[in-house]
């Protein structure tokens, strides 16, 4: 879920007149964030993709300063997606008849249209080697399936071409279109949602901040190595959304890395003017959170309340 500059809420109704709303950073900040706790209650809650059984995200930053966010959710067995069917039923990557669904039309096309790139412009920033980075234009399937990487090939049935950007010289088809989901795009005006399938789903979630490389030149000669600083790369928007206490993510469950360690040799925290033998006769230094896991897990009250 991306931020969206041109929301009502940042618009219409805050913004100055004259002023755009890369001049009100704390109004994208916090209007963004009331706007993905709602998200947050429409999949976690109220279920609308399906029951959750854990969920995990985290807060970044795109390179101009608009704030999104990478949720993975994971639904309970009876919920998850196992068939084409079941897939197309939550995500879509075709272009919506405008005779049928004109507003989702026009919602896909002004946020769910990549580039285009290739041939119709090759100075593009997803073209790298004069290839699109994102493997643009997507072949026609008649099908969803399950891909050989994380992502799922999804159905792109070959129709009509459609004139973009009132270019009747540039025209795109279903392979031009980034996976969405209908319900959510319309109410978010921003949203997009893949089917995710391997585990490197997770890691690209916690890639970590974003780091800029700087190099001090000065006119003596000093060693190379040693001008080179690698620094977080922090903008206008993340830094107020520090300043505002805003979480930058979340697990649940919750998951906590236990101290392994062998019987009676685990560390013990004291005040160094204690004495050992009273140290020794407390027994609550003979607890840790390892131990009392284990002893939890033997308990069937304890079990079945869990």
């Amino acid at each position: 879920m991306t931020c969206n500059p041109n929301w009502n809420e940042i618009k219409k109704n805050q913004l100055l007149p004259g002023k755009s709303p890369q001049d009100r950073p704390d109004l994208i900040t916090r209007i963004f964030r009331s706007k993905f706790e709602e998200f947050k209650k429409d999949i976690v809650d109220r279920g609308v993709l399906g029951k959750v059984y854990s969920y995990s995200y985290v807060i970044e930053y795109q390179k101009r300063g608009l704030p999104h966010v990478h949720m993975l959710v994971i639904f309970e067995n009876n919920d998850k997606l196992c068939t084409p069917d079941h897939y197309d039923s939550i995500v879509r990557a075709e272009i919506p008849l405008q005779t049928e669904e004109p507003n989702l039309h026009k919602a896909v096309f002004h946020h769910m249209i990549h580039g285009p790139c290739g041939s119709i412009n090759h100075n593009c920033l997803c073209m790298v080697s004069g290839k699109c980075k994102k493997k643009f234009p997507k072949p026609f399937v008649e099908y969803t399936s399950r891909g050989n990487d994380s992502y799922h090939v999804y159905r792109r049935r070959e129709g009509g071409q459609v004139s973009i950007l009132n270019n009747d010289d540039v025209f795109i088809d279903n392979g031009w279109v980034v996976p969405y989901k209908p319900w959510l795009l319309l109410k978010y005006d921003c949203h997009n949602v893949e089917l995710c399938g391997w585990i490197n789903c997770v890691k690209y979630m916690h890639k970590g901040p974003d780091r800029v490389a700087l190099e001090l030149r000065s006119r003596q000669n000093c060693a190379e190595i040693e001008q080179y600083v690698d620094e977080r790369w922090i903008c206008v928007p993340e830094a107020l959304w520090r300043i505002y206490s805003f979480e930058f993510s979340r697990m649940y469950p919750l998951v906590i890395r236990l101290q392994l360690h062998t019987p009676n040799q685990h560390l013990i925290y004291f005040d160094c003017q204690q004495h050992v033998s009273d140290l020794l006769a407390d027994d609550e230094n003979s607890k840790t959170m390892l131990t009392e896991f284990f002893k939890m897990n033997c308990d069937p009250d304890l079990i079945c309340a869990k």
